[in-house]
């Protein structure tokens, strides 16, 4: 598969599943995770062609304090489970990615455990970052320790350490070949040393050749992570925040700017596949972040149609609302129940768009690997053109919720909508005038 042709759902499966808060140390598996088999067809019915699943092993809360990186949490089940989820995903044609949280631990990953009982004599106290016993930690241990942006329930990892880069590379083997997984997204990327990362994209080239790296960085230049020695892909967290802010704002020229500067002729990433989305399980849902719950439609044209590959967050594509409440990720991450979603949904009418800007972009190709050319901002209308093997799109974007009327400079003789029942739009004089509907978008390719 062309990595351009990649449209990723996004699974947090502690939440999605109901799951409790913690974890209980001992206690027997409970099979949650056969309950996402019967998310299969409907992610089949968005054109989903990889899943973005994780955190999944064992943990003592969220799941990004792993205890244990060779087996999944017993709250969402067993090893086998996981297995039988992912060859199903297999025989749908869906690749599967698991989060490589590997810039730290919980503080109940059994090495850190045993610093913990034995302090000095522990034949692990090199495993962990800035780890000293001349003073204690905000937890009373005898000793202090680097944790994750000040928070020391995360424990950072001393990945200088070759058994520590040892126990991390064979966990990732063991996943590949146990589950048989197509790749990772690597949590925290930007905070990670770059001599680790390149070592461990080695590693999964040997692997796997096609063992796709997606990295999660929030700031910088996203060629540091994204490039032939390290990730394919990082989060598009400069796009992501432009999507919603253009809409608040009525200020097409913010993601106007954004994308022809990752993009355009001189685009920094013209060749990058970035990971673009519209919410994850880290920032508030779309539906609560914008003003206007109609412009959840033309900002969604907009993801499916512009350059990089698309992700839909579990739920977000009913239009479900959450909010972080006094930096509580939970609002976030809520238990969904599919047929409850499909039946009774804040917004009825986003999925089947989804559905068919998934279908549309899946059926041109020009929208997955097109180049990206600026044609026409102003505050609430955007035009951009796609173009790949003589194929050319034009994409007409409005967040008015008023119709508009736009002039674009276009060549040949007429214009097809191929979103909207295929409505035709004559070219006059190398100019063609497209009419915009209210908080929508027009596809127009050449007849």
């Amino acid at each position: 598969m062309n990595q351009h042709d990649q449209i990723f759902y996004h699974i947090y499966p502690l939440g999605l599943l109901g799951a409790p808060q913690h974890n209980e140390q001992g206690a027997q598996p409970i099979q949650r995770l056969d309950a996402l088999h019967k998310w299969l067809p409907h992610m089949q019915s968005l054109g989903v062609t990889s899943l973005y699943l994780g955190p999944l092993f064992e943990a003592s809360s969220h799941g990004y304090d792993t205890s244990d990186y060779y087996h999944v949490d017993r709250r969402l089940g067993d090893d086998a489970a996981l297995t039988g989820f992912v060859a199903a995903c297999h025989e749908r044609g869906i690749r599967v990615l698991l989060d490589g949280v590997f810039h730290h631990v919980g503080r109940d990953f059994w090495a850190f455990r045993d610093v913990r009982e034995r302090g000095e004599e522990s034949p692990y106290r090199d495993w962990f970052s800035g780890l000293r016993f001349d003073a204690r930690s905000p937890y009373g241990d005898p000793f202090s320790y680097d944790g994750w942006n000040g928070h020391h329930s995360l424990v950072k990892l001393n990945l200088h350490n070759a058994d520590v880069r040892a126990h991390l590379f064979g966990a990732v083997e063991h996943w590949r070949d146990t589950f048989g997984i197509d790749g990772l997204r690597l949590d925290a990327a930007d905070y990670i040393d770059p001599a680790f990362l390149h070592e461990l994209s080695a590693f999964c080239r040997r692997l796997e050749p096609d063992f796709w790296l997606l990295g999660e960085v929030i700031h910088g230049d996203y060629r540091q992570w994204a490039n032939p020695e390290m990730f394919h892909s990082v989060t598009n967290y400069a796009a992501y925040k432009g999507l919603f802010s253009s809409h608040n704002d009525g200020n097409y020229f913010e993601i106007a700017h954004t994308l022809d500067r990752q993009f355009g002729a001189g685009g920094m990433y013209r060749d990058l596949p970035l990971y673009n989305f519209a919410d994850n399980h880290d920032v508030n849902r779309i539906a609560s972040t914008l003003r206007n719950p109609a412009h959840l439609y033309p900002l969604h044209a907009l993801l499916f149609t512009m350059p990089g590959v698309p992700s839909i967050y579990a739920g977000s594509e009913w239009g479900i609302g959450g909010v972080k409440l006094n930096g509580n990720d939970a609002p976030l991450r809520p238990a969904l129940d599919l047929a409850r979603l499909t039946d009774d949904s804040p917004q009825p009418d986003l999925l089947p768009v989804i559905q068919r800007l998934a279908a549309l972009r899946q059926a041109t190709p020009a929208l997955r690997q097109g180049c990206y050319t600026q044609l026409h901002v102003a505050a609430e209308q955007f035009v951009f053109a796609r173009e790949a093997n003589g194929q050319r799109v034009i994409v007409a974007i409005n967040a008015s919720d008023a119709s508009s009327t736009i002039d674009v400079a276009a060549s040949g003789e007429t214009l097809i909508d191929i979103l909207n029942n295929g409505a035709s739009f004559p070219i006059t004089n190398g100019c063609v005038q497209i009419e915009l509907p209210p908080t929508w978008a027009r596809v127009l390719c050449e007849a």
